[in-house]
């Protein structure tokens, strides 16, 4: 692997003008393929088998006038002060706008709240209905639009007029404000790591080239298969962060190289032999970790991972081949101040670095007390994760949207009219067991039973099919959809026993609670296959049983701590409205095994290339203890400048409008913080200095079996120092 990456880095620089115009002609055919075919996203969370899905498709195929009925939208009116909704003058406006609602486009019937009966106690709240000719799924955004435009003939009158709807009424909405201020931070973090201009916007230009090109090929991949717009933000979270990293590391090697006296040739090669093996070595673990998350079997959750790896395997590609030419194209900017006087730049950034004298002063602490670092890192982790033994799962609704948003006036005013549980309606479909013909003679006594089950507040709606053998009913619990006593009147409802019949309860309530449980059911065993994954990598990796178990169980603590940070937050609701959360809930239910998968990947970033380091320094000088503090003072900087980059980036999506980008890059941030500044930073070198030299311990015999990964690129620089290159541009064979 070494020797094909330098091998390729001479081969990146001999052709470093045809690399840089073939990746933007690569970016410009994907953007027209876009522009013409556009977005395509299907936020289809389903999961095939669970009660819920198998209950929307048994109505589909033998119900089909309510499973494929027309999508509905609700067009909720409240009356302003002083007035109520049926005075007069407010009826005529209401009829005035639904006379213009039912010209519209694909609009087969509307029906006025006075005809439902839908006011609310005092009536100054109400809502019509809108019942269009297709499945929701088949509405565009154009004739949401085309509703919403009308709107204006009531909200003239007073009235607040608001739409709410299964259906997706807001078309995705790509906001760049919050990322582009997490790039800029990364970009000084970067500039005063290099004192350069030049080079903090490289790593974030390449980041970007190959960033865009994923996103791109995502897009156009939309439509030939179903894929959620949530994909397009963890693609992108991850994507600009490690590709920054990446190219942070490559080119921190090649300018060390530089300094030793290399030309910038050999620098570049040995920079992609070196650094960009272990590059490689940690996309890999990265790209493994999120397609694991398909294991699950949970198809928008494998979507997810599948196009994050996508991006992710750009980010490699890119910083093994665009990187290094680049790198040549600039030339003698690109060369740190060995031989020349230092730019202003350097000055600068010089004048503020203090890494140095701290990552020494750091090792000097941690070589005099290990055991206390080590132990004050544990405890401080374990504390933060006491939270998640009483985490609990569910989806962020219109809830969670920030006040003055049209998703969030909706929501209150419905819930103030109707109560929580409207936002928790439940479908039960009644169907007639094997040898009984029909349920319509039980079906008063049904209802009746159901009214007096806890937490039921209203049976809303009874549709019963024309041959007798089934029945659709609609209710509102009395708590909202991710109240637990909800939950468990979902549960009592489908073990409810009935002679004759059969009780199947579905709507998006159920659908995300069976949701829940599954990814619940599967986070104990994705959890236990990524943890032996990564002990046996490390085992190859670094030719030890020790290292890898400290690995895996700092990831424990990483993982653990930043579950229970967020539960903490999010569903605990301390300091949320801090972190830009409008309220608090239910953590999302695929974040636990998300965030397994991702921080994985990037805990193995930041052990490769801190470890390496010191395994490298361990196999020259054979001690143990010199290895470590060498490890913290020559790997400590990039790694902690690559953790603050991440930290950055996943910020600036934290601060995005969406919930479900807000959670997490909220989740995804500070995984990176603690695992990048006190598992990799404080327990691992604290740990072993106290194992000293049986850290490296490895069995012969186990030695002899696997395969020898030469992840620093020892073999290059062995051939280099035999045949004396230096200062030619030539390399090894």
């Amino acid at each position: 692997m070494a020797k094909l990456l330098y091998r390729l880095g001479f081969w990146a620089t001999n052709h470093a003008k045809k690399v840089l115009f073939a990746s933007i002609g690569l970016v410009v055919a994907l953007g027209i393929g876009v522009l013409a075919l556009w977005l395509n996203f299907d936020d289809d969370m389903s999961i095939p088998g669970t009660p819920a899905q198998n209950t929307i498709e048994m109505l589909e195929r033998e119900f089909p006038e309510v499973g494929n009925a027309g999508a509905q939208i609700q067009i909720v009116f409240k009356a302003p002060e002083g007035k109520i909704l049926p005075d007069q003058d407010m009826q005529d406006s209401i009829n005035g706008l639904l006379k213009e609602v039912s010209e519209l486009q694909g609009v087969n019937a509307v029906y006025p709240p006075s005809m439902l009966n839908n006011y609310n106690e005092d009536q100054t709240i109400g809502f019509a209905m809108a019942i269009y000719d297709k499945p929701s799924k088949e509405i565009s955004f154009d004739q949401v639009n085309e509703l919403r435009d009308v709107l204006y003939l009531t909200e003239n009158a007073g009235i607040q007029t608001e739409l709410s709807s299964d259906t997706e009424l807001y078309p995705v909405e790509i906001h760049m404000t919050t990322e582009i201020l997490g790039i800029g931070v990364a970009f000084l973090i970067l500039f005063f790591t290099f004192g350069s201009l030049i080079l903090a916007g490289m790593p974030i230009l390449t980041a970007g080239i190959g960033l865009v090109i994923g996103l791109l090929g995502i897009i156009l991949a939309s439509h030939a298969t179903t894929i959620s717009f949530v994909c397009i933000s963890l693609s992108a979270m991850l994507g600009l962060a490690v590709g920054i990293d990446y190219g942070l590391f490559i080119i921190s090697r090649f300018r060390q190289e530089c300094a030793k006296g290399y030309s910038v040739k050999q620098a570049i090669a040995i920079a992609n032999g070196t650094a960009g093996t272990a590059v490689v070595f940690a996309g890999i673990t990265v790209i493994i970790a999120l397609i694991g998350l398909s294991i699950p079997q949970i198809p928008f959750l494998s979507m997810m991972g599948y196009t994050a790896a996508l991006t992710v395997f750009l980010a490699v590609i890119v910083a093994v081949v665009l990187v290094p030419a680049i790198l040549y194209l600039l030339g003698d900017k690109a060369l740190p101040p060995v031989t020349r006087s230092r730019t202003w730049g350097e000055k600068l950034a010089d004048s503020v670095k203090f890494s140095g004298k701290l990552l020494s002063g750091w090792a000097k602490a941690l070589e005099k007390m290990p055991l206390v670092f080590a132990l004050v890192g544990t405890v401080i982790l374990g504390a933060i994760a006491i939270p998640f033994s009483h985490m609990e799962l569910g989806l962020p609704d219109d809830s969670f949207y920030e006040k003055g948003t049209d998703q969030r006036e909706a929501y209150d005013l419905l819930k103030a009219a109707y109560g929580e549980g409207y936002h928790a309606s439940l479908v039960i479909v009644a169907k007639a067991a094997e040898g009984n013909s029909e349920v319509l003679s039980k079906l008063e006594a049904l209802q009746a039973d159901i009214m007096k089950m806890d937490n039921v507040a209203a049976i809303t709606n009874v549709i019963p099919k024309e041959s007798g053998d089934m029945a659709v009913i609609t209710l509102n619990p009395k708590t909202g959809p991710n109240e637990h006593e909800t939950k468990e009147l979902v549960n009592v409802l489908r073990n409810a026993s009935y002679e004759g019949m059969d009780l199947h309860v579905t709507g998006t309530t159920a659908m995300n609670i069976d949701i829940s449980d599954k990814l619940a059911d599967a986070l104990p065993v994705f959890a236990a296959l990524i943890i032996g994954l990564a002990f046996v990598i490390f085992v190859i990796v670094f030719r030890s049983l020790l290292v890898p178990l400290k690995a895996v169980l700092g990831f424990v603590l990483s993982l653990g701590a930043t579950l229970g940070f967020v539960t903490w937050v999010i569903q605990d609701g301390n300091l949320y409205e801090i972190f830009g959360f409008a309220t608090s809930g239910p953590v999302l239910n695929f974040l636990p095994i998300l965030t397994i998968g991702i921080l994985f990947g990037l805990a193995m970033d930041y052990e490769v290339f801190l470890v390496s380091r010191m395994r490298e320094e361990y196999t020259h000088s054979g001690d143990a203890r010199k290895a470590v503090l060498s490890g913290i003072r020559d790997s400590g900087g990039v790694v902690t400048a690559a953790g603050l980059i991440m930290i950055a980036v996943f910020t600036g999506f934290m601060m995005a409008p969406d919930p479900m980008t807000k959670i997490i890059g909220m989740a995804l941030a500070f995984g990176v913080l603690f695992d990048a500044f006190i598992v990799r930073m404080m327990i691992v070198p604290a740990v072993m200095l106290l194992m000293g030299k049986a850290a490296w311990y490895m069995p012969r015999w186990l030695d002899k079996m696997l395969p020898n990964i030469d992840i620093e690129g020892e073999s290059i620089m062995k051939e280099l120092k035999i045949t004396g290159q230096k200062n030619t541009g030539e390399h090894v064979a």
